[in-house]
């Protein structure tokens, strides 16, 4: 019989800040309302000294493994999602294979931005449906705070992002029409947009990868074309929300939950306008956490499965746009 892969387990961490909106004030001119006004963030959490993106992925990991009832034993493969290497080399899969003492699991770095989790997750469910791999755990963890610039020049990026890793445990089932599983996962990219949100150093593409004039340049740390993004943004989310959707032959108004990704909540209300999703099948948690990129979706998840939102049988879609650019979604029934 075919397979399919279900989530058995969530997890989420977070760094262990609170920094708030009053708290960067005092480091950039710009103001709470401003910040508020403009994404929707009120406050995002950064990583303390004992944390590290690493950590984070542990912490997540073991969450789903618990809630699934399974050990680091069990798992076939890792899967991790990020932006934000904890060093150049190797990826920080291997950082967390590490942490979790995972023996000879294989372990990748997948790097896809905010759209990170959702390439994970088609990739994993892949290996799992051609019988590759039984058990695969998916995670999406970022550490932006050690990275931005944190003074009124940099403000624009600064205030959008939070520290954080969510984690999931994917598990071969068999296919079953009316039952759990990732149902479709639609995936793009447009390379020639990669320069309208990047951090452009150190690079390999240069000698020597980085100089002081970089430095002076601010070029190690991420800039954004803010009204370029956005407008893509809002334009790709539907599109590949609903070629998503189509490819399961379902209709918007057949998804009990939508999780967007936690880039800016003006996005996400633009695009549930867009699409006349009622405000109570959206999910948000920027307001709190920021953006953690990668992250952001499977603690969305982590949150939703705790807090008693999902339910068996119910169904659910995931959509993100990132840096590349890249856009993605997916659309699972829960249980």
């Amino acid at each position: 019989m075919p397979l399919r892969s279900r989530i058995a387990g969530t997890g989420m961490s977070v760094g262990n800040r609170v920094v708030t909106n009053a708290d960067l004030t005092q480091w950039m001119d710009t103001s709470e309302e401003w910040i508020e006004q403009r994404t929707g963030i009120k406050e995002r959490r950064w990583i303390d000294e004992t944390q590290r993106p690493s950590t984070l992925a542990a912490e997540a990991t073991y969450q789903a493994l618990e809630q699934a009832g399974l050990e680091v034993g069990d798992i076939d493969c890792i899967l991790l999602a990020t932006l934000s290497g904890e060093h150049d080399f190797p990826g920080t899969s291997f950082f967390l294979h590490e942490e979790i003492e995972a023996g000879d699991i294989p372990c990748i770095d997948l790097r896809a931005q905010c759209s990170g989790f959702l390439y994970a997750l088609q990739m994993g469910d892949a290996l799992i449906r051609t019988g590759t791999h039984r058990r695969v755990l998916v995670v999406g963890a970022e550490v932006h705070s050690t990275g931005l610039d944190v003074s009124t020049e940099g403000r624009d990026v600064t205030v959008i992002f939070g520290d954080g890793a969510g984690a999931t445990l994917l598990e071969a089932i068999d296919v079953d029409d009316d039952g759990p599983g990732v149902l479709e996962v639609r995936c793009h990219a447009a390379g020639k947009h990669a320069r309208r949100l990047w951090t452009e150093g150190p690079s390999s593409a240069r000698m020597p990868r980085i100089d002081e004039k970089m430095l002076e340049e601010k070029k190690h740390f991420p800039h954004m074309e803010g009204r370029f993004v956005f407008k893509h943004a809002v334009t790709r989310m539907p599109e590949v929300l609903l070629e998503t959707l189509g490819a399961a032959s379902l209709k918007l108004q057949d998804v009990d939950l939508f999780l967007f990704h936690q880039a800016n909540l003006r996005i996400n209300e633009a695009v549930a306008q867009r699409l006349e999703i009622p405000k109570e099948k959206v999910r948000n948690n920027i307001q709190r956490l920021g953006n953690c990129s990668a992250g952001a979706l499977p603690i969305l998840l982590a949150e939703a499965s705790r807090e008693g939102s999902l339910q068996p049988g119910q169904l659910v879609s995931l959509t993100a746009f990132g840096s590349g650019f890249t856009w993605a979604s997916a659309v699972l029934r829960w249980g």
